[in-house]
């Protein structure tokens, strides 16, 4: 492997000395500098010769080399010219990495058009080619991307992602938990997700003010499969944990007050086995996604919905 590749904390600050500028904090450019902890990341993707990975936040190029390694293909997005003409110099010698400098997301709900486009072109040169996603997220668009790709068109097959350990504590998070909301619901409607490590800010450079996580999802086909709609329930579980402190009832009778009378949200919630004096923090994933399919399929039959 290019020595490059291996970029310990004393390697990043003489690179970013000889080129005479600091790692962006705004955009969330934190390396993982313990080698060790970047094989690790890599080796919990079980990454094989059939598998493009996707990475947003190439940084320097050290982690995309490593995947390259073991992929047939790697989609490397980053947005930071600087960083991407840092990474360009040490991946060279990787005929099968793509690296793009753009941001990965069009805006916090939508991935931009050439991710979607790149993508479908690796996946399609053979049809035993699987995607996942390994990256060392930048905190700030950590959450959109894990969200777009769950609910995207690809049958993704794995993430292994370094994020903030609060945003790790609220994808895995159960009812009664305070990280428990609408994230936690929707990934875990269709993932299994498990911390895989905990990590302090000292095996990161810059050391950022808080503490990380190693986190793996897996896809959980069965429980997606329960799911009438996924747009639906995302949009549902985003209106309904917004006012989480209230009681159910009175959420879910304001948010489809165009559609249904308080009688006919009463009945429906009988049917699903809830009280009225519930709040959505307490139900579970099954619930939830139940008064979901319960909720749009009525609203089929009204003809229409209350997206917003």
């Amino acid at each position: 492997m290019n020595e490059n590749v291996r970029q310990t904390r004393s390697y990043l600050m003489q690179l970013f000395e000889e080129h005479g500028f600091h790692p962006r904090t705004d955009l969330g450019q934190n390396f993982l500098i313990d080698l060790n902890l970047v094989e690790f990341v890599v080796d919990q993707a079980d990454i094989g010769p059939d598998d493009v990975v996707l990475e947003v936040g190439a940084g320097t190029g050290s982690m995309t080399a490593y995947l390259a390694d073991r992929a047939a293909s790697v989609v490397s997005f980053e947005v930071d010219r600087r960083m991407f003409e840092l990474a360009q110099k040490v991946l060279t010698p990787y005929s099968n990495v793509e690296l793009i400098h753009q941001d990965a997301l069009k805006n916090k709900n939508r991935f931009a058009p050439e991710l979607l486009e790149r993508l479908r072109f690796h996946l399609s040169a053979d049809s035993d080619r699987k995607l996942k996603l390994v990256a060392n997220l930048p905190y700030n668009i950590a959450t959109p991307v894990v969200s777009n790709l769950v609910g995207s068109e690809f049958p993704w097959r794995g993430m292994v992602i370094t994020i903030q350990r609060e945003l790790g504590q609220r994808m895995a998070a159960k009812p009664g938990d305070s990280h428990y909301g609408a994230l936690s619901v929707w990934l875990q409607s269709q993932c299994k997700i498990r911390i895989l490590k905990r990590l302090p800010p000292a095996v990161f450079w810059p050391r950022p003010r808080v503490h990380s996580a190693i986190v793996r999802l897996l896809p959980n086909p069965r429980r997606a499969a329960e799911i009438n709609d996924r747009e639906f329930l995302h949009d549902f579980l985003r209106r309904l944990f917004h006012q989480r402190r209230k009681y159910l009832r009175s959420v879910v009778v304001g948010m489809y007050r165009k559609q249904f009378s308080k009688p006919e949200i009463d009945e429906i919630l009988v049917e699903c086995g809830l009280r009225d004096d519930i709040r959505a923090e307490q139900l579970d994933v099954s619930q939830l996604v139940h008064l979901a399919n319960r909720l749009q399929s009525e609203t089929l039959a009204v003809g229409g919905s209350d997206r917003v």
